[in-house]
């Protein structure tokens, strides 16, 4: 087998690694959160996918729940370290989790706002949607870490 290839050949492996690359960058097909995580953290919102934020940030999230973000969102000692040591195992560790955003906020994050730059601030004002923080208005799949682009539907 020969394992040169022509500059047209390396230019076709580049663009479908692109492709499928950048597809995998809006779903998050990791492991199957604790239960507790999905029961504690998606009671008020969505629970997540831990690749969103670095992992230091979510150990400040989980340092500061009885300061959620304006609300008191404390935990049992033994699901906070369950849901902790999820976080940490699976926090963030590529491309997004970078930087860790102001606030430890995925919505502030630099990636959220490239991704969403063509969304006015009045549209996630809409009572349909009431926040960016409310990913399912829009990406109906979120809860299943799917955030793709195409199947993104922003209500009235």
């Amino acid at each position: 087998m020969n394992s040169t290839l022509s500059n047209s050949g390396r230019a076709l492996l580049v663009a479908v690694w692109l492709a499928t690359t950048s597809a995998w960058a809006d779903s998050y097909k990791g492991p199957t959160p604790p239960e507790v995580y999905t029961q504690e953290c998606g009671s008020c919102h969505l629970a997540f996918p831990p690749n969103l934020l670095p992992k230091a940030s979510w150990q400040r999230v989980m340092n500061g729940l009885d300061k959620h973000y304006g609300s008191d969102a404390s935990l049992d000692a033994a699901a906070q370290k369950q849901i902790d040591t999820w976080l940490q195992t699976y926090g963030g560790q590529g491309k997004r989790a970078r930087e860790e955003p102001p606030q430890d906020r995925i919505t502030r994050s630099a990636w959220f706002e490239r991704k969403h730059r063509e969304v006015s601030a009045a549209t996630f004002k809409r009572a349909s949607i009431k926040s960016p923080a409310n990913c399912t208005a829009c990406h109906r799949d979120a809860a299943q870490g799917d955030f793709e682009e195409d199947r993104v539907r922003i209500p009235k």
